[in-house]
């Protein structure tokens, strides 16, 4: 059993997007995962998702995606570095969203350059 739960996550996503598949079952959830998704729907990534807290899955509808990882290790950004990471993980300017873990909860990292805060790495999507 796996550790990492945003990983997995995202792998299978991103596996089930390769193989053409339209909905998704992920059978393992935490909060951190379903703020990433929330932030994956603002941007258009994934069309829904749906919590079943059932049996504790996650039904997940894909939408415009073409890539999505975890960012391991996590690394520790300050807000001046956020622009060198930002090159290394996302393939322009305009194309791309890295996910930042802050002390005010999961941002994206325009919004981390807007409020001048660092955090900590989690994952990046486009």
């Amino acid at each position: 059993m796996s550790q990492d739960i945003v990983a997995d996550a995202l792998n299978n996503i991103k596996n089930a997007k390769k193989a053409g598949k339209e909905t998704i079952e992920i059978k393992i959830i935490s909060n951190v995962l379903i703020e990433i998704l929330k932030i994956m729907k603002q941007k258009n990534i994934i069309k829904k998702y749906k919590i079943n807290s059932k049996n504790k899955s996650l039904q997940i509808t894909i939408g415009d995606l073409h890539e999505c990882k975890a960012i391991k290790p996590r690394f520790t950004v300050k807000k001046t570095q956020i622009e060198k990471y930002r090159r290394r993980y996302l393939p322009s300017r305009q194309i791309g969203t890295l996910i930042i873990s802050t002390n005010k909860g999961l941002v994206t990292h325009e919004e981390a350059q807007e409020e001048n805060i660092g955090g900590c790495l989690i994952a990046y999507f486009y």
